[in-house]
């Protein structure tokens, strides 16, 4: 078995994330209280308590979906001998889930990947204000298309608009493209989408359409390679991986690429940490062949550690 590990982005989050895991294996209760201190805020207490409405801030969400992959990794690795080096391919993360699939790999530690993860947060949200920005996906478009609804949606923007701006995101599985940028242009675009046989525009749970800053900590050689969400390609060279964390910001998800990339480089299971199987949902519709396991619960966790 050769295995992609994978890791969840933005609006994968719920209240609640993270609790069964925390009350069921103490490394992952280890885990969350080294974020909480890491970040000097009791995150765990707003994963599991809410209100949906500052969970959902991107300066939150980013480091708590993080810390709910990473209490799944550390559950295994104490209890189970994970060791990424060993049973993984290869890495990677939609979005933030990048810095998590680093995180696996000992790139980053855990108290530095939240803390990155909620500088990368709180530029977003100050870039675009609370309610000016968006992301929403296109069910049953192609990026060929999006790219056409999201362009023709700024050039038929209002004299009143001030500076409309709609582009692909995420080019997430075939029928699955995400646009992001002003809350109005986004919201025509999807409009101008259901015209043109989009089955669906819906808006996604995140606070903020954009990416991040510059990354200003030491990243290590990973234990196993990252497949990059810039380019769908293999690295590992430290500074390759910090360049390409930067044009991140602005660049497009090309998760699909990714996933395809996968198979290409002798990959045949991929195991998403946490998300509940959003990605694994992703990867069926791209590669059929690919064998897809997702981890979310205490059963599935002692499931896996048995195939180790």
């Amino acid at each position: 078995m050769s295995r992609a590990f994978i890791f969840p982005g933005q609006g994968s989050q719920t209240v609640g994330m993270g609790k069964l895991l925390a009350d069921a294996f103490t490394p992952a209760r280890e885990l969350f209280e080294e974020v909480d201190e890491a970040l000097k805020q009791n995150l765990s207490r707003l994963m599991w308590e809410g209100p949906e409405n500052d969970l959902t801030l991107t300066e939150n969400a980013q480091p708590a979906i993080m810390a709910a992959s990473m209490a799944i990794v550390r559950v295994l690795q104490r209890e189970g001998g994970l060791d990424a080096g060993k049973h993984a391919r290869l890495t990677a993360g939609h979005s933030l889930g990048e810095y998590s699939a680093l995180c696996v790999v000992d790139a980053f530690t855990a108290g530095d990947t939240a803390r990155l993860l909620r500088a990368r947060g709180r530029a977003m949200q100050e870039a675009v204000p609370v309610g000016r920005g968006a992301m929403s996906a296109l069910l049953g478009a192609d990026v060929q298309l999006a790219e056409a609804v999201a362009k023709e949606a700024v050039d038929n923007a209002p004299e009143t608009e001030n500076n409309p701006v709609c582009v692909v995101a995420n080019d997430n599985a075939p029928g699955q493209v995400v646009i992001s940028g002003t809350k109005a242009a986004v919201e025509r675009a999807g409009e101008i989408a259901k015209g043109k046989g989009v089955k669906r525009a819906v808006p996604l749970p995140v606070s903020a359409p954009f990416h991040s800053e510059r990354v200003a900590v030491t990243i290590r050689p990973p234990a196993a390679p990252l497949v990059a969400n810039v380019t769908a390609t293999e690295i590992s060279e430290p500074e390759t991986i910090r360049r390409l964390l930067v044009d991140q910001i602005t660049g497009r998800v090309r998760w699909r690429e990714s996933v395809l990339t996968f198979r290409h480089l002798g990959v045949d299971t991929t195991v998403e940490f946490g998300g509940n199987k959003v990605l694994t949902t992703m990867v069926k519709r791209i590669d059929r062949e690919l064998q897809a396991i997702a981890l979310n619960t205490p059963a599935d966790i002692e499931a896996f550690a048995k195939t180790l």
